[in-house]
């Protein structure tokens, strides 16, 4: 299915639903809707970083977050998470909504990301597998290397991944120690 024709979940500022819109129409005129990014890291915590494949609608050959997409009218943004997260990287993991926040940003071509973003963060160990129409490359990168990297080249980075890796930086600290979902 062409993603582009998707519907995604118009919502208010408080993450209520409010109807449905074609995906690449909510790109365009920029009305907000609702998203997710997924942070996953592995037992030395370091975040699986995936560059997006050069064909996708927007921000192709951008270094982005684990894995990113919309719920679909109906789906928990848990489970749409899930099932981006196994489509785009080839892995599965329990994930853990941490956070939300609100972004707006303009991605080129016309195009507008006006998103709700949940952040859900998980654990895994191991080499993803991912499919080469999502992503062109990954890496595994400690926090410190990802945050002086977008520092030094901001432009390599998908327009919602500072917004993001802020969020996933918050939420770390504040919880501490606290275990990761496994």
């Amino acid at each position: 299915m062409d993603d582009t024709k998707e519907l995604v979940v118009v919502v208010d500022e408080h993450d209520n639903a409010i109807g449905l819109a074609p995906k690449l129409d909510a790109h365009r005129t920029g009305v907000l809707h609702r998203a997710f990014s997924v942070m996953v890291v592995d037992s030395h915590g370091r975040l699986l970083l995936q560059r997006r494949a050069f064909e996708k609608y927007h921000s192709g050959g951008r270094w982005a977050n684990t894995c990113c997409g919309h719920p679909r009218a109906g789906e928990s943004v848990v489970e749409a998470a899930e099932r981006r997260l196994t489509e785009e990287m080839g892995i599965s993991c329990t994930l853990m909504p941490a956070t939300s926040f609100i972004y707006r940003a303009d991605v080129g071509a016309g195009l507008i990301e006006h998103e709700l973003d949940h952040l859900l963060i998980g654990r895994f160990d191991g080499d993803p597998h991912p499919a080469t129409e999502e992503v062109v490359e990954w890496r595994w990168w400690s926090l410190d290397e990802v945050t002086r990297d977008l520092g030094a080249h901001p432009d390599a980075y998908a327009a919602w991944f500072p917004a993001a890796l802020e969020a996933f930086a918050a939420r770390r600290s504040s919880d501490g120690a606290r275990e990761l979902p496994r």
